[in-house]
């Protein structure tokens, strides 16, 4: 009925606006989410009119997009292409790479431990470590420091140990919270379980989204868990607190892409263009996203 669909619109339009209150929206970082979660997966190209409409939705401007996209082109990550009087953009390789390892971290299974010291040897060091530390890694010295996930792409020159643990294992967890600021991790996730519990408590009840809402409530959800995980140095179970809430904001995350993505797919089918025509509703990687996520699931309750 048209006043139910009314309301849904209105309440979803207030906890959207409390959501984005809560962590703003940067205009780049946002775009990036958009080919991360719907164009990537469907080829890497959109028209720019497709971005400016997604954007507006969550409160950033013509304007703001179109600078967002000229850095992102500078930057590498963009490569523009016209067909008529329609800009499209596409990813460029080398950020296709890092959206691919991106999507393995959201959609895929927990990665393993991969326990590793790095000693910065070149020059002014302090760049570097800052990358580490953006990246998990703790700082254990000016040059030294130590993670548990993946070493990210270092432009400073470094010698790289392997580490294992080979005993003490029970006293990791001390071993973490010496390290690494495991409380600051904790409360953003559990920053994203207040705000998207809220949303999952709307769709638990008769409230249903149109397509449009839909989309844009997805790519919302996966803007901050991406920023969320991101930041996460990912340490190993037996490092973390008891009552870590990691596997529960992932279980939320999990849960709501799953119950928006058929509607959300949908308005993709209807409203994304490129130069050959319309993006299509799902693909192999799209679908293959859903698989893994209905995996997880699975995984939590056995």
């Amino acid at each position: 009925m048209p006043a139910d669909k009314d309301r849904a619109e209105s309440v979803f339009g207030a906890l959207l606006r409390t959501i984005i209150e809560e962590s703003p929206l940067k205009a780049a970082g946002f775009i990036v989410t958009i080919y991360g979660d719907v164009v990537e997966p469907r080829g890497g190209v959109v028209w720019t009119g497709n971005l400016i409409e997604t954007c507006a939705a969550v409160g950033i401007s013509e304007t703001l997009v179109r600078t967002a996209v000229s850095r992102l082109v500078a930057a590498g990550q963009l490569s523009g292409e016209r067909e008529g009087r329609r800009s499209f953009y596409r990813l460029a390789a080398p950020a296709r790479t890092e959206f691919a390892a991106a999507a393995r971290l959201l959609f895929g299974p927990p990665e393993a431990a991969d326990w590793h010291f790095v000693q910065l040897t070149g020059a002014a060091p302090d760049e570097a470590m800052q990358a580490l530390e953006r990246a998990g890694h703790a700082r254990l010295g000016p040059r030294l420091a130590v993670g548990a996930r993946p070493l990210p792409l270092l432009k400073q020159p470094a010698v790289v140990f392997r580490g294992e643990v080979v005993s003490g294992e029970r006293d990791l967890g001390a071993f973490a919270a010496d390290h690494w600021n495991l409380a600051l991790h904790a409360e953003a996730y559990h920053g994203f379980l207040r705000r998207f519990g809220r949303l999952a408590d709307l769709l638990a009840g008769r409230m249903r989204l149109g397509a449009a809402e839909s989309l844009v409530a997805r790519l919302v959800l996966v803007h901050q868990f991406r920023l969320v995980v991101l930041r996460d140095p990912r340490l190993p179970q037996a490092a973390l607190p008891a009552d870590w809430p990691g596997e529960a904001a992932r279980m939320l995350f999990a849960e709501l892409y799953l119950r928006l993505s058929p509607e959300a797919d949908l308005h993709v089918a209807r409203h994304f263009v490129t130069a050959a025509g319309a993006l299509p509703e799902a693909s192999e990687a799209t679908l293959r996203r859903l698989s893994l996520l209905r995996e997880a699931i699975q995984r939590d309750f056995s």
